[in-house]
Formats: structure tokens, C-alpha cells, sequence
């Protein structure tokens, strides 16, 4: 029962709300023999539909993070963190202004990995916006509350976008004589990364975290069925992902 009462919820919720008032429409249309707007309303909200489900969000996220899987035996000369979002602003037991899940996901890998390997760690990340947090300054105070040492820590503070992470830590890398980075981002955010990072010149060892689907599909059930904003937006950042890898690979930024 209490199954059947949260499918039926979709329906009353956003995204699925809206696509019953566009199937509505789309019938309403017909009705008045405009088939050709009532035909491309309905393909557009089946579509949305579709991208709503559990069963083909997750199928398509399923297929990007199986792009890069972790080492069982991970090694390296330093850990390169990319940041994912940070707020401002928001309380924390040492400060103000904290990491994004997807972003404190990829911190945590990094510091158990720290505790591990004992070399050193660099995040990447800058204020994006300007209502934002500066992403490297707030990891390193959660990194230093996580047990890693002061100096282990190394930030690069200027970055706004992977391609411009993959270019000033290919620059520090440099400097510093390191050569075989772990790669630390969320699983669905490797593949992309790594192309930016060998448009850089710099070889990276993939260390994917932070999934947001299981790795095998899950037994059949009807929930699947039922549109979500968060199966939408699964299937909204595969679809950016996938953009953005290619516009990369066409064009190097």
C-alpha cells in the first residue's frame, strides 16, 4: 500500500504533475484536430516522462560511471581533488561555509586515501559566483579537521571550470615534480575529467567516488515507473556530461 501511495504522489508532485497537464493538453489539442502541436506536445512529454524514471535515468547514469572504476591497490605521488560546489556562508563546527554533497563526497575519498597513502593533497576549486563559496579554501579547513597535516595540504584557488582545474594543476604539478596523480571526482564527473586532463599533458590514475546509482540494476519493481525530479535530474547531468565531454574533445576546453 504505502508503495502505491508514493507512485500516485509522483503524479501530484513536479516533474510529474506537468506532464499529466501537457498529456491533458496534448488531448485537448487533438480534440481540435491541431495534431501536428497535439503530436510533438505528446512526443515532448513522453519524453520527459521517460527522462523522469527510475528505469532510464538510472540506466543512463549506470552507463557513465561504469566509464572508470576505482583501484583495489589505489598509489600515487599526490591526490587531485576537484571541487563539485560549496557554500558560503552556512554554519560548521570551525567556520562558515561548507562543501556540496557531491563535492564533501570527493573530500572524504580524498582524506581516507591521505590516511592511506600519506602523500599529498591538492584541490582544485575557486569561487565560481559570486554568492559561492571559494571551494579549495573551505576543503582545506575540512581537510585539516579530517586529520591531514597542514602541510600535505596544497590549494589551487583560481579555477572555475574542470578544463581550467585540469590547466593550473597540470602547471603545479609540474613545479612540484609530481607525475602520477590520483584523479579524485564523482564517478559521474571521471570521464570528462580525465579527457581535460590529457588534453593537459598529464596522466592521471582514476579514483571515482561519490555514485549515484548502483553498479548492477536493482530487482524489478513499479516504483521505477514513477517520474521524479531527482531521476530528472540524473538524467539532466548524464545529458550535460555527455555534451560537455564532446564539446571538450572537439574543441580542447
Amino acid at each position: 500500500m504505502i508503495y502505491f501511495l508514493k507512485f500516485g504522489a509522483a503524479f501530484v508532485m513536479p516533474p510529474g504533475i506537468f506532464i499529466l497537464i501537457c498529456l491533458w493538453l496534448s488531448y485537448v489539442l487533438f480534440r481540435r484536430r491541431e495534431k501536428e502541436i497535439a503530436a510533438a506536445l505528446l512526443a515532448a512529454s513522453l519524453a520527459l516522462y521517460a527522462l523522469s524514471t527510475s528505469v532510464v535515468a538510472s540506466a543512463l547514469m549506470r552507463n557513465l560511471e561504469a566509464a572508470y572504476l576505482p583501484p583495489e591497490n589505489p598509489s600515487g605521488d599526490v591526490i587531485v581533488v576537484l571541487g563539485g560546489g560549496a557554500t558560503q556562508d552556512t554554519p560548521d563546527m570551525d567556520g562558515q561555509g561548507g562543501l556540496t554533497d557531491g563535492a564533501a563526497s570527493r573530500l572524504l575519498a580524498a582524506a581516507r586515501l591521505y590516511h592511506r597513502l600519506h602523500v599529498p593533497v591538492l584541490i582544485t576549486g575557486g569561487q565560481v559566483y559570486e554568492d559561492s563559496g571559494a571551494e579549495a579554501l573551505i576543503a582545506r579547513r575540512l581537510l585539516l579537521g579530517l586529520g591531514v597535516p597542514e602541510q600535505d595540504i596544497l590549494v589551487e584557488t583560481e579555477s572555475k571550470t574542470t578544463g581550467q582545474n585540469a590547466v593550473y594543476t597540470a602547471e603545479i604539478l609540474k613545479k612540484r615534480g609530481l607525475s602520477k596523480p590520483l584523479l579524485v571526482t564523482s564517478a559521474f564527473h571521471m570521464k570528462r575529467s580525465v579527457l581535460n586532463f590529457e588534453k593537459n599533458g598529464v596522466e592521471v590514475v582514476p579514483y571515482p567516488t561519490g555514485y549515484r546509482v548502483n553498479v548492477a540494476p536493482r530487482a524489478f519493481h513499479y516504483m521505477q515507473f514513477a517520474p521524479m525530479a531527482y531521476h530528472l535530474d540524473n538524467s539532466v547531468c548524464v545529458l550535460q556530461e555527455e555534451l560537455r565531454y564532446w564539446v571538450t574533445r572537439a574543441t580542447g576546453f
